[in-house]
C-alpha cells in the first residue's frame, strides 16, 4: 500500500514538473481560472442587488455556499482529471497497457493527468468564503473548523466519485459522458445555492441518490447556525459529510465491475 502511495506521488511529481516546464503560461493558466471564476459570483451579486434575499438567504449565506462548492469541484477536479478524460484512453487503447501494469488500475488512472491551474478556481472559492464569513461574523469555533474541513473533504469525494463512474460508463460508450456531465458540472451549478429553495423532489435527488447537500447545505446550515428548512434533525449535519465517503466507496465497487467487463478497444 505505502508503495503504491509512493508511486502516486512520484507521477503527480512528474507531471507537475511538466507543467512548469512553461511557468508564464503556467501562471496565466491559474490566472485565468480565477478571474473567469469571478464571473460567477458578480452574476450571483448583481441578482441580490435587485432582489435584496432569496427565500430569506443572504448575498453573504449564498458566498458560503459558493465557495464550498467551487473549492471542493476544484481539488477534485484537479486530483481525478485522468477520470475525467479517461474515455481517449479507451479509444485510443492506452487502457489495455494499463492493465498489463501490475499496479491499481485505478491509481494509475488517478495519476495520469494533475492539473495544477485548477488551483486557480480554489482560491477564487476559498476568497469568496472568507469574505462571506467575515460579513456574516461567523463565530468560529474548533467544531466549526473541523466541520468545514470535514465538508470540503466530502466534498472532494463525492465530485471524484462522479468523475469515477463517468469513466467507469467508457466500458460500454464513449459517448455517454454528457450524462454525468449533468451531475458534475450541473451539480456545481445547483449547489452553488440552498438546496431548500428547490422543490423537495429535486432537492432529495442532491440528497439520497447523489448527496451533494450533505457535503455543502447541511454542514453550513450548522456553521451559520440556521434552522433547517427540510427538517432533518440537528445531528444531521454533523454527519452529513460522511455521505462523500460512501458515495465515494460505491463509484469504485461500479469502476471495478467495469474493468472485470473491459474487452479491450478492438482496434
Amino acid at each position: 500500500m505505502f508503495n503504491s502511495i509512493s508511486l502516486y506521488f512520484k507521477l503527480i511529481s512528474i507531471s507537475v514538473k511538466s507543467q512548469m516546464q512553461y511557468r508564464a503560461s503556467f501562471i496565466m493558466y491559474i490566472a485565468g481560472n480565477f478571474i473567469i471564476s469571478f464571473v460567477e459570483i458578480l452574476a450571483i451579486a448583481v441578482l441580490f442587488t435587485r432582489f435584496g434575499s432569496l427565500k430569506g438567504w443572504s448575498l453573504y449565506e449564498m458566498g458560503m455556499f459558493y465557495g464550498m462548492i467551487s473549492m471542493g469541484f476544484a481539488l477534485a477536479e484537479a486530483l481525478a482529471r485522468g477520470f475525467d478524460m479517461f474515455a481517449q484512453q479507451v479509444i485510443t487503447g492506452e487502457f489495455d497497457r494499463t492493465l498489463l501494469r501490475p499496479r491499481s488500475t485505478g491509481l494509475q488512472v488517478l495519476a495520469h493527468d494533475f492539473q495544477m491551474h485548477r488551483f486557480g478556481r480554489f482560491l477564487q472559492g476559498l476568497l469568496v468564503l472568507i469574505w462571506a464569513s467575515i460579513n456574516i461574523g461567523i463565530g468560529w469555533d474548533a467544531g466549526k473548523v473541523a466541520l468545514l474541513l470535514f465538508t470540503l473533504a466530502g466534498g472532494v469525494m463525492i465530485f471524484t466519485g462522479l468523475f469515477i463512474m463517468q469513466a467507469a460508463m467508457c466500458f460500454w460508450s464513449t459517448q455517454s459522458l454528457e450524462v454525468m456531465n449533468s451531475f458534475t458540472y450541473g451539480g456545481v451549478e445547483a449547489m452553488q445555492w440552498p438546496v431548500a429553495i428547490y422543490r423537495k423532489w429535486f432537492a432529495y435527488i442532491f440528497i439520497v441518490v447523489i448527496p451533494l447537500a450533505c457535503v455543502v447545505y447541511f454542514p453550513l446550515v450548522a456553521i451559520l447556525e440556521r434552522k433547517d428548512a427540510l427538517g432533518f434533525p440537528g445531528w444531521f449535519p454533523w454527519v452529513s459529510p460522511l455521505g462523500g465517503v460512501g458515495f465515494l466507496g460505491a463509484s469504485l465497487l461500479v469502476w471495478g465491475w467495469g474493468v472485470k467487463h473491459y474487452r479491450s478497444t478492438g482496434s
